[in-house]
């Protein structure tokens, strides 16, 4: 299998059903228009395709000095065959030739080592950032 790369937004729903294999769901609780209004307001984006398919995906958001990398997401029988990395190292280029300074991205549980290997390293204990934690409704 040779996955197809692209880099114009995935139609919302294929976003949404990949984006549910994750279960990041459970807590944001988004909705297909949700991640619609998210693909329309990323700087770049790349989609995995397998025989039309979309099997991986990831996003970045951008300033122009400062980008974070968002969602970056393989189909769960997809996973461990190169996919997630071949995706990340395509927007980390974008952003290096986009002459972003900044390159930041949340790393899930347990994947640490994914994102090292990638040229990522985690902050320091005191190392600056903090996150917004909203109010339980």
């Amino acid at each position: 299998m040779s996955p197809r790369y692209q880099t114009f937004p995935p139609i919302p729903a294929e976003y949404f059903a990949l984006f549910e294999t994750t279960g990041w769901n459970d807590e944001y609780r988004l909705t297909p228009h949700d991640l619609a209004r998210a693909l329309k307001e990323s700087a770049f984006m790349v989609s995995a395709y397998d025989e039309g398919r979309l099997i991986g995906f990831g996003r970045v958001v951008s300033d122009s000095i400062h980008a974070m990398i968002y969602d970056l997401i393989v189909a769960p029988n997809y996973q461990r065959q190169g996919i997630g990395g071949e995706i990340l190292d395509r927007l980390v280029k974008h952003c290096q030739q986009a002459h972003i300074r900044d390159i930041q991205l949340f790393c899930a549980t347990g994947l640490r080592e994914f994102y090292e290997r990638h040229g990522f390293e985690a902050r320091r204990d005191d190392a600056p950032g903090m996150q917004y934690r909203r109010a339980e409704t």
